[in-house]
């Protein structure tokens, strides 16, 4: 069953428009990379679906129109997002920072714990002064506890030491096949995408130019679309 369908997704930042024409749906348990390359509307996308600008089009999240409520009401219908640049609230400690996010549901700090063993030894150190690898996944256990139906993750492995990505990496594999929860992903390793992603869909110029399962995603179609 579809829990996210987005169609004919249109916005602009202000007289600019950004996205003409993209469209994509994921079900529950199901993985999905978003790709494309820079500036052609990944991020706007997803600024959309957590309704931080507005937009047009269909955008429907377990049979509620998006369009029709404010972001805090969003994310309390399940939708968990790790922005971009981590944004973890520095002047607070790990603990209090994942307690600020927690809702009802399985995902606890000793769960958060778990998955990041890391974080589990700092929870009484203030986040900033964490590295920023520990930072990235304290913005991710943040997302979990809110225990959301579907996480959004938008660059979680930019500019990370190749240690803490592959951490990160193994994390979003634990949670896919130990959940039912529906993974958003949008990141430049072609690689790991390919290892842990179901379908691929990428953007050109704020439009939808191919959707496919992961498998099919081409040496000639990467090119294409995603070279330099």
């Amino acid at each position: 069953m579809t829990l996210l369908r987005v169609a004919h997704l249109k916005a602009s930042y202000g007289a600019s428009q950004a996205l003409f024409d993209v469209s994509l749906d994921l079900s529950a348990g199901e993985v999905v990379a978003l790709m494309g390359r820079n500036g052609m509307g990944k991020s706007t996308t997803i600024k959309c679906i957590c309704r931080m600008m507005p937009s047009e089009g269909q955008l429907v999240f377990s049979g509620h129109d998006l369009h029709q409520l404010p972001s805090h009401r969003v994310a309390r219908l399940g939708i968990g997002l790790v922005p971009e640049g981590r944004r973890c609230f520095t002047n607070l400690s790990v603990a209090e920072n994942l307690l600020a996010a927690a809702r009802p549901g399985d995902w606890t700090q000793r769960n958060i714990e778990d998955l990041f063993p890391r974080l589990g030894e700092r929870f009484d150190q203030q986040a900033a002064s964490l590295s920023g690898g520990e930072q990235q996944m304290l913005a991710i256990g943040r997302a979990l506890m809110t225990n959301p139906r579907l996480l959004i993750l938008d660059e979680a492995t930019e500019g990370l030491a190749p240690l803490i990505r592959s951490e990160i990496w193994e994390a979003i594999r634990r949670l896919k096949e130990q959940s039912d929860m529906a993974i958003l992903l949008i990141d430049k390793s072609l690689y790991e995408l390919s290892q842990i992603a179901d379908r691929a869909v990428i953007l050109e110029r704020g439009a939808t130019v191919w959707s496919d399962q992961i498998s099919s995603l081409t040496p000639e179609i990467s090119e294409r679309f995603l070279g330099v």
